[in-house]
């Protein structure tokens, strides 16, 4: 099976850059509609949030997703019912928190990803050093762990963390939680080039990003881009799918406008 890194290098290395729409699961009852548009509107991968009673890094928009989803009785194994019926051309990477994905063993709920279809996983607060075991479970189960790095992870520690992860590196923007912002983090960019310039794998920017010019903007250094607030802020306001889908169009088409970034060095690891 093709792993979802492989994909998502192959689509960088052909000059594309990455987009990757957010949509926490079992949010509304045709939320996998919203997937399915998503992947129509030129979504290269969509992460999809299984909600959790405590978000600590998501801000009011996510925190919201959320809790209507729980209040409309979504579980995790509902979600992966959802996505194993769906079975999507696209990559789906599922996030959730610690709690969740290791209450019952991290093999246990690896291998659940892998027989509804799913290709990545992101937690969130996982830190590196407890990484090991779920990264291996992951491995085991053919999906691609991510792990994350922020403005303020140190050089050595961003390094260990573009080698261990798999799929992509989540590069998180600013030192703060997931919403809407007026402007681009100015963080950002300089977070995106010290990963490029360690590894190879590709790097996606997230937090934040709230309009096409700001994806077009993060993907000047990235080789794509993370939206979830301002696309979960759609939805919540009672946005169809096929609104949902206008909106990711436009950021695709930001991103078709912006050149593919030089490529990293000859010697990075990863």
């Amino acid at each position: 099976m093709t792993t979802l890194e492989t994909r998502l290098r192959l689509r960088r290395d052909s000059g594309r850059k990455l987009l990757m729409p957010y949509l926490t699961g079992g949010v509304t009852p045709d939320w996998t509609d919203h997937l399915r548009a998503l992947a129509d509107a030129g979504a290269d991968a969509i992460e999809v949030g299984i909600p959790f009673s405590d978000p600590t890094l998501d801000g009011v928009t996510i925190q919201e997703a959320s809790d209507v989803a729980l209040a409309r009785g979504a579980t995790t194994a509902g979600i992966l019912a959802d996505l194993s019926r769906s079975r999507i051309e696209v990559p789906v990477v599922v996030s959730t928190y610690a709690n969740l994905a290791l209450r019952g063993g991290a093999d246990r709920f690896c291998r659940a990803l892998a027989e509804a279809g799913v290709r990545g996983l992101i937690v969130p607060d996982l830190p590196l050093e407890e990484a090991g075991s779920t990264g291996a479970a992951a491995r085991a189960a053919n999906v691609d762990l991510a792990l994350l790095a922020s403005p303020a992870t140190p050089p050595r520690r961003l390094r260990e963390i573009a080698e261990r992860s798999r799929g992509f590196v989540y590069a998180v923007s600013l030192m703060g939680i997931t919403g809407e912002r007026e402007h681009l983090a100015t963080s950002a960019a300089g977070l995106a080039r010290r990963l490029r310039s360690v590894t190879d794998r590709p790097v996606f920017l997230g937090f934040g990003i709230s309009t096409p010019a700001q994806a077009a903007a993060a993907a000047r250094d990235a080789d794509g881009v993370i939206v979830g607030a301002a696309l979960m802020r759609r939805l919540l306001d009672g946005a169809d799918p096929a609104a949902t889908a206008g909106f990711v169009r436009s950021l695709r088409a930001a991103l078709d406008g912006v050149p593919a970034a030089a490529a990293a060095p000859a010697d990075a690891g990863g």
